[in-house]
């Protein structure tokens, strides 16, 4: 078996070259944020019923929400206006990353009379996010 790719034709360089001249790097970022929110909710098993079985990888759901967020903050001068459904899609995500994390954590040692909060507000008052 060959593993050489078969040589383009100068009218596909062509085609080529004008689809790229077509697509804004912003439309990639945003695809890639559609992308990993996509995927983040199926690595965490978002929506999955309890008794599918189904495994939530909190690692990998952890780094699609950073990923996307860091995303977010690069096309939010430009697009800010249009990202309300990111952002909604993103908050479900850490919520439910909040909420999984928060239930696959250990119990309290002994010596502890109430469990450390997981998630929520922490003494500071700010919402606990992922990645910060």
């Amino acid at each position: 078996m060959s593993d050489q790719q078969p040589e383009l034709t100068d009218e596909e360089m062509r085609q080529l070259d004008a689809e790229l001249d077509r697509i804004h790097v912003d439309d990639v970022v945003l695809q890639t944020i559609v992308s990993l929110i996509n995927l983040g909710a199926r690595k965490g098993a978002v929506g999955a019923p309890p008794d599918a079985g189904v495994t939530a990888d909190h690692e990998q759901l952890r780094i699609a929400i950073d990923a996307a967020r860091a995303l977010m903050a690069v096309v939010e001068p430009r697009h800010g206006d249009k990202l309300a459904p990111f952002r909604d899609a993103l908050s479900q995500l850490q919520m439910h990353y909040a909420r999984s994390a928060g239930a696959q954590a250990a119990p309290p040692a002994s010596g502890d009379s109430e469990p450390k909060p997981q998630g929520g507000t922490g003494s500071s008052g700010r919402l606990w996010v992922p990645g910060q």
